[in-house]
């Protein structure tokens, strides 16, 4: 399947803005699901690259790894979801702040 024809640069753009967008939300936010979610924008903003890098050299490469970075952000999710779920079981919040269940 071909883009269409966008300039290649634009595709660039569009994932640094996704990308800069959630390490903002992951350096400035609390709560533990938006950080989650800031995650999984970063990873989408990065297989938008593959993609378009991908395209524009005519190869499959970038489509190997965005497959690849799929599967890893499923497996993410679920674990990362897991855990949240149990924190809040046992503290009653998911805020970044309050869990601090490594210092004893």
């Amino acid at each position: 399947m071909m883009l269409p024809d966008i300039p290649q640069n634009l595709y660039y753009i569009l994932g640094a803005v996704l990308f800069t967008i959630g390490a903002v939300g992951v350096i400035t936010r609390r709560n533990a699901i938006i950080v989650f979610m800031c995650v999984e924008l970063m990873l989408n903003a990065v297989n938008l690259t593959f993609i378009a890098s991908g395209n524009f050299l005519n190869s499959l490469d970038g489509v190997m790894f965005v497959f690849f970075i799929m599967a890893v952000a499923a497996g993410e999710a679920a674990v990362g979801l897991a855990i949240f779920v149990l924190i809040f079981r046992l503290k009653g919040t998911i805020n970044i702040d309050d869990i601090h269940l490594l210092k004893g």
